[in-house]
């Protein structure tokens, strides 16, 4: 059977996935300052980033249309799987339902499903690679199904970031408290809940402090991880992300590892020098 993967653009893919020919990106919009951005293959991140921190406003983001997706699953795969990031994070997730529907009033039933990520970033690549692992091993439509969404629930999102001014300008936090945490240089150590939802396990004071931090979490959290992949996606900050790989792979034994620089979506949440971890 062919299968074709939908991916929406907070998702960063890996060269093999691109090469593959079983991918395709559902790119979001992006605002800065008046500014529209797609976040696609033309995204500057670095010029993205000098905006940010210019704007007094914060970045806005607006997902792919009903139509854009309902676009993607008009194909010849036989089975058509879209993975968007957290509903509770954008409405990606709803419009590619919305998608799903018109494209069955359109042109008939066809096997379609949307994951919802209850993730971002590399948490999306790794539910598409398990979709394609799935796929591949000559799995059923309805037996993929299910077993991407077992995996969902055993995976852990971790993020740190080095400012809080994207959550202060976004209304997320207190303006007294972003500069709190800028004066005394604190980092706050966050998760994904399972439902998707932003949550603080902690903070420290420095970006090291909270990396190690986020590590010792991840450590105690994720059980078997040697059959897991470990993937880093890192807002302009390689070197970091290498520190943090290390700092892992010293601790516990993975079966693989993938480490990207965040695409367009995922480096307006996570900003420059924000750091993702999924296992």
């Amino acid at each position: 059977m062919s299968y074709k993967i939908v991916v929406d653009s907070c998702g960063e893919l890996t060269e093999e996935m691109k090469a593959s020919g079983h991918f395709e990106v559902a790119s979001l919009g992006i605002e800065v300052n008046g500014v529209h951005l797609v976040d696609d293959e033309t995204f500057d991140q670095k010029s993205f980033l000098k905006m940010v921190k210019a704007s007094p406003a914060a970045p806005k983001s607006s997902c792919p249309s009903p139509e854009r997706y309902m676009k993607a699953f008009h194909c010849d795969a036989d089975h058509v799987y879209a993975v968007t990031l957290s509903a509770h994070l954008s409405g990606s997730y709803n419009s590619a339902v919305l998608g799903k529907n018109l494209y069955e009033e359109e042109y008939g039933e066809k096997p379609v499903y949307v994951v919802d990520s209850c993730s971002a970033s590399i948490g999306e690549t790794l539910l598409a690679l398990k979709i394609q692992e799935c796929e591949e091993a000559g799995m059923s439509f309805e037996k993929t199904i299910e077993t991407v969404e077992r995996y969902k629930e055993t995976q852990y999102t971790y993020f740190v970031l080095e400012t809080l001014e994207t959550l202060r300008k976004n209304g997320r936090i207190s303006g007294m408290k972003a500069a709190v945490a800028s004066t005394l240089n604190i980092k706050p150590v966050m998760n994904a809940t399972p439902k998707g939802e932003i949550a603080q396990l902690g903070q420290a004071r420095g970006m090291k402090r909270a990396l190690i931090k986020m590590v010792n979490h991840i450590v105690e959290d994720v059980k078997n991880s040697e059959e897991k992949i470990l993937a880093i996606s890192h807002c302009n900050c390689p070197e970091r992300a290498k520190q943090v790989q290390a700092m892992l792979l010293e601790r516990i034994q993975v079966k693989s590892c993938i480490v990207l620089d965040t695409a367009g979506i995922s480096s307006m949440y996570a900003n420059d020098g924000g750091i993702i971890v999924v296992i």
